[in-house]
């Protein structure tokens, strides 16, 4: 493995304001731990979380499930993200809250579904990491993924430091140490990220404390990291309810997933608008 370190500091311009949910739809419950969200051909798919199968859900406008695709060759240890690009799906099985696991990878898989391309494994390593001790605060732990240019992000969360730590890995399969490209200081915990190439828009969103979400917006992204990114973050009025992931419409206009959590009964597929 070669080993690349590149650490940049980025400070932000962030104004914090509240909006409005504009569609609510309930997901089944074999969905109901919802990590990731993506749009191909007009259908949403997410998958679950830790410990679930290794599928991926097509859902209909309304999170109706249209169709599963198991992922052949693959465990579902902790998936925590999804991306695309033209020809493939890649799915963050990088979910590290303990600190403790050595397998970080992501899937890629062919977008068309009667391919006989076989699907590939992209697995990584932090650099920075020395010791893989049980730690529940890990700084370690991917949430977010996109894909720019030919490179894949993975976004980490810090509970205590309220950053995300930025790694870029390879789209070719192999194993690579990630290298980190920067820090965003969102001043909270990072829990989903999409990345839109013709807006030129990231959108991460995230929690403080487990009771409030929200959803930042970063213009004119890209990967020169050094530089002062606008940066603006909103609230998402939907309670302790736990917003895993987010998909861009447009600038004002973004498709989220939540969990099932106690107080809302089921996982939910909502409208979320500036």
């Amino acid at each position: 493995m070669k080993k690349i370190i590149l650490i940049s500091i980025i400070l932000c311009l962030q104004k914090v304001s509240s909006q409005k949910i504009r569609k609510d739809y309930p997901l089944s419950k074999i969905i109901e731990e919802t990590s990731g969200l993506e749009i191909i051909d007009d259908l949403f798919i997410t998958h679950n979380d830790s410990g679930g199968e290794p599928t991926l859900y097509y859902l209909s406008k309304k999170g109706k499930i249209l169709n599963k695709r198991k992922i052949k060759s693959a465990t579902n240890t902790d998936w925590e993200d999804i991306t695309k690009d033209d020809k493939y799906i890649y799915i963050g099985d990088f979910g590290n809250n303990y600190n403790n696991r050595t397998d970080l990878k992501i899937f890629k898989v062919p977008i068309d579904q009667n391919s006989k391309e076989k699907n590939e494994i992209i697995s990584f390593k932090y650099p920075e990491q020395k010791s893989f001790k049980v730690n529940k605060k890990t700084i370690y732990d991917g949430e977010g993924l996109i894909s720019i240019d030919n490179s894949l992000i993975v976004f980490t969360k810090n509970r205590d430091k309220k950053i995300t730590e930025l790694y870029l890995v390879s789209k070719d399969p192999g194993d690579y140490y990630a290298k980190k490209i920067g820090v965003l200081n969102v001043e909270s915990i990072v829990t989903g990220a999409d990345y839109n190439e013709k807006l030129k828009l990231l959108v991460l969103t995230s929690t403080k404390k487990f009771t409030k979400y929200y959803l930042t917006t970063i213009k004119d992204f890209s990967l020169n990291m050094n530089q002062e990114f606008d940066m603006k973050t909103y609230e998402i009025p939907i309670g302790k309810t736990q917003v895993e992931a987010v998909k861009i419409i447009d600038n004002k206009n973004f498709w989220i997933t939540s969990e099932d959590e106690k107080n809302s009964k089921f996982a939910r597929l909502m409208k979320f608008s500036l």
